[in-house]
């Protein structure tokens, strides 16, 4: 080999070394130019692609534009007029590969580039493809390998929250009972379910609901030591593992502590949310349990909670699953009985006091039970509301409380100024349609708005007190009356009262109890009836039982009244049979003659 091929060999392998040094393409391609401009002592060195300049050495920044390298590297030009260098021929080599572009080399001089010095730069060309084909295939594998890496990560994961799925709690699960089973201390598995959740899905939306509940992960690991595991096993259940602990003392501090933080409200969608949860807590010394057996065990105590009042933490205890067993049998029963039309109204009538005349009824929802007999709403509202029923029997008792007052209104004279008196649930009142509904169900029976009354529990108005006047102020446009039922045992009503379209407070029945005892044990009622007076007003008092009772109310001027001293809720014949009674007798029944309904 002559001197020049030696030269030429050198200098390529000294570029070879050069640009596969680097891990990026950038510094591949301006360590490129950078060399074949010293190797071949150019005054410019350029590396183009079909439209821009990648890199360039040697070529002073805004003297030459760059468009004028674009047409050398296109052939329409072969010489630069380079500022300080004078006229220089180019010498240009294609680039193959991806890149579809161009190695572009400027000299000053007569003589411009021999073959010798063309067919190193094509050498380094060829170069500095393969070396950036390694980059491009190391880059897709480094992608690949992400990915692979992101999936696998993903299936373990809950995509909304983060926190790990169900699969992978159970795979942490199985290794925690392993190591207790060989002496590694006890472990802990809290079943958690979001009390309210279903309510914030259904009024403000499932974006909402997703918001929530990656509030409540971002909470659950503030409780947590780095050591736990709070995962997501679906919907709005949580499932959290203690490891390593001593007894039940330490698990009840972290179950109060999860608890208290939920308290807090959440900032939903801009607006302030309240959701507390449901714990069951069931715990294992020693391995003795399969996974599944200890996560039911949890499920079983926090079904517990929850048909304790929910917003507490249960401990399992052998025996619980028989409770559970019955509550799933009621909401299957209770499901059949929607399908099956064993839901009936009872009517508890209301008198006005000062008249002694009867002035409407309440519509009272029981279940006629096919073995059980009459079931009332105590043993099964409180389970229609979780499990959704609740909107179903609603719509059902709204309709059929106006259907059955138009029919008596047309069978009796006596009923055509009756009132009556229909409860909405907290769930109903959230219902973004209730106006529809209740629209629908005065069409539909014929009846006059004004013959309609609704009654609202005032621990609604705890949540989002904006949005539930609001609704009452649409149902109050349709013209029918409302009033808030057990006033006085809720939370806030005093405060937001005179911003509520109401007509009626009505005092519950555990104030009534007290109310001929004394100034003092009938305080509450009193002062009930006096703030009603105040704000202009109706006061109704449910639950009187005795005429003692019966006359302190009249004396302090409450206005309407019902219980068992007038009469206990009757079905729709024996309501029938008691306007009959006030038609037969010309005028309304005073109350001392209702006495034997009592």
């Amino acid at each position: 080999m002559d001197a020049s091929g030696t030269w030429a060999t050198q200098q390529l392998l000294e570029f070879v070394a050069l640009v596969t040094s680097y891990v990026d393409e950038a510094s591949v391609v301006r360590g490129a130019v950078e060399r074949a401009a010293e190797a071949l002592e150019a005054e410019v060195s350029a590396v183009t692609t079909r439209t821009e300049v990648l890199a360039t050495v040697g070529y002073p920044v805004g003297d030459v534009p760059e468009v004028l390298l674009l047409e050398v590297a296109a052939g329409r030009r072969h010489v630069l007029d380079v500022p300080g260098a004078g006229l220089c021929r180019c010498l240009v080599v294609p680039l193959e590969g991806t890149l579809e572009g161009h190695f572009v080399l400027a000299r000053s001089g007569e003589e411009g580039f021999s073959n010798e010095e063309a067919g190193l730069l094509r050498g380094m060309a060829r170069v500095l493809t393969l070396a950036l084909r390694m980059l491009r295939v190391v880059e897709v594998e480094r992608e690949l390998r992400e990915r692979s890496e992101r999936q696998a990560e993903e299936a373990l994961h809950d995509a909304l929250t983060g926190l790990p799925n169900r699969g992978l709690f159970f795979d942490r699960l199985e290794r925690a009972l392993t190591r207790a089973h060989r002496g590694e201390g006890q472990i802990a598995l809290l079943f958690m379910d979001m009390d309210r959740f279903k309510t914030v899905n259904d009024s403000l939306g499932h974006a909402a609901g997703d918001e929530l509940l990656e509030a409540v992960a971002a909470r659950l690991r503030t409780c947590l030591r780095d050591v736990d595991t709070a995962a997501r096993l679906g919907g709005d259940e949580f499932a959290i593992l203690l490891e390593d602990v001593d007894g039940a003392a330490p698990v009840s501090q972290v179950a109060h502590r999860i608890l208290e933080t939920l308290r807090d409200p959440f900032l939903v969608c801009g607006r302030e949310v309240f959701a507390n949860a449901s714990l069951g807590i069931a715990l294992d010394a020693g391995g003795q349990h399969a996974p599944g057996d200890l996560l039911r065990n949890a499920d079983v105590a926090m079904y517990r909670a929850k048909t304790d009042g929910k917003g507490r933490f249960v401990f399992f205890e052998p025996g619980m699953e028989a409770t559970v067993l019955q509550h799933l049998e009621l909401e299957g029963e209770l499901r059949r009985a929607v399908e099956h039309h064993e839901l009936v109204l009872h009517y508890q009538p209301i008198y006005a006091l000062a008249s002694g005349r009867l002035a409407g009824v309440e519509a009272l929802l029981r279940w006629q039970h096919p073995t059980r007999g009459l079931v009332g709403p105590d043993e099964f509202i409180t389970l229609a509301e979780e499990t959704g029923l609740v909107a179903p029997i609603g719509r059902w008792v709204l309709e059929e409380a106006c259907r059955q007052l138009r029919l008596l209104e047309a069978a009796y004279p006596s009923a055509r100024s009756l009132t009556m008196s229909v409860n909405l649930s907290p769930s109903q009142l959230r219902q973004r349609d209730l106006v529809a509904h209740v629209t629908g169900a005065l069409r539909v029976a014929g009846l006059a708005p004004e013959r309609l009354a609704l009654e609202i529990t005032e621990g609604v108005l705890v949540d989002d007190v904006a949005e539930t006047v609001g609704t009452l102020e649409n149902l109050k446009g349709l013209g029918v009356s409302l009033g808030i039922d057990d006033f006085g045992t809720g939370y806030s009503s005093l405060s937001y009262l005179q911003r509520l379209p109401v007509d009626l407070l009505k005092i519950d029945k555990s104030f009534v109890d007290s109310i001929a005892e004394g100034a003092e044990a009938g305080a509450l009622a009193r002062a009930i009836i006096r703030l009603a007076d105040t704000l202009h007003l109706r006061s109704a008092a449910e639950g009187i039982e005795t005429a003692e009772q019966l006359h302190e109310l009249q004396r302090l001027g409450c206005t309407l009244g019902q219980g068992y001293y007038f009469a206990r809720p009757l079905d729709v014949a024996q309501l029938g049979a008691l306007l009959a009674d006030e038609m037969a007798a010309g005028r309304h029944r005073h109350l001392a003659a209702v006495e034997k309904l009592a």
